[in-house]
């Protein structure tokens, strides 16, 4: 499984079409092939080919109940497929990933704790990844 971990250098971030930069602490998109056995008799070892992909963008946003913040923008996604866009730069090289179709199926919606700053960690479920 390949996973980039975004954090200093996430340029941009957009849920449905919304920014939600400001708000995110962490990012990490998951490309996951999943692993099918082909092992047949004879064979002294496992073989695997690659199946379906079940890619994941998980992130931690900081909890904003404003007008097209964190809350406004993710209750209306749960249970419904959206698109994801990342946007990271490192030195002269942009790279944007786009996830399409990809499913919301939990969000939490109060997360507090005495003297920290409440934050939500979603995670989107499958779609289609593109890095362009």
């Amino acid at each position: 499984m390949a996973t980039s971990v975004f954090l200093s250098n996430l340029t941009t971030l957009t849920v449905n079409s919304v920014s939600l930069v400001d708000q995110a602490s962490s990012v990490t998109i998951d490309n996951v092939a999943e692993q099918l056995e082909k092992t047949s008799f004879g064979l002294t070892s496992r073989i695997f080919t690659a199946g379906l992909f079940n890619n994941t963008i998980t992130m931690t946003l900081y909890n904003s109940y404003a007008t097209s913040e964190t809350y406004a923008t993710l209750n209306a996604l749960v249970g419904t497929t959206t698109t994801v866009v990342a946007t990271v730069t490192d030195g002269a090289v942009t790279k944007t990933f786009t996830i399409t179709g990809c499913y919301l199926e939990t969000l939490p919606v109060v997360n507090g704790s005495l003297g920290t700053l409440s934050t939500v960690d979603i995670t989107f479920t499958g779609g289609v990844l593109v890095a362009t």
